[in-house]
């Protein structure tokens, strides 16, 4: 395997929706509106960070980082996800690459800090964790995480940007 990770490209969006949509059909928790998501993004200028993962000219993931609201005001903080591995490749490290250089790209922007929704298992390796004065309402405490990466940690409820609320 030859992994890059690179920002997205143009001719790269049809793969992106094939391996988004791919990566989350057979997933209990999704609502199966992922792709929609990254391309609603896309399409509202409101995708920060778009990379892929690529092996051999074939993109096999990609994430997304999109701009968050709190409700104290507070600036310079994202929302991380969907995050998305074909099937086949997954477990093979490539959404922990994807991850990390997601992370880098975040500190290079100078952000504040990162949310994300997901299983707590799997992003505290990356120092994600539930903190009692972020909150997305509706969403068990644990499963809505955070990372500081500057400064201190605001206070208030998370919204998300209106692209997550794209129905299929």
């Amino acid at each position: 395997m030859r992994l890059i990770i690179r920002k997205e490209e143009h001719n790269d969006f049809q793969a992106i929706h094939d391996v988004t949509t791919a990566a989350f059909l057979e997933a209990p928790h999704a609502e199966h509106t992922e792709q929609l998501i990254v391309k609603a993004l896309r399409d509202s200028q409101a995708l920060s960070i778009s990379l892929v993962a690529e092996d051999r000219e074939q993109i096999i993931g990609h994430v997304a980082v999109s701009p968050v609201t709190i409700s104290d005001g507070a600036n310079g903080w994202y929302g991380l996800g969907p995050i998305s591995v074909a099937p086949s490749r997954q477990g093979k490290g490539i959404g922990s690459e994807l991850m990390n250089v997601a992370l880098e790209e975040l500190k290079n922007i100078k952000a504040k800090g990162c949310v994300l929704l997901g299983d707590p298992n799997y992003y505290h390796r990356f120092g994600f964790k539930p903190l009692d004065n972020l909150v997305l309402p509706g969403v068990p405490l644990e499963y809505f995480q955070a990372l500081i990466l500057r400064g201190d940690c605001p206070q208030g409820s998370v919204s998300f940007h209106e692209s997550f609320l794209v129905r299929g």
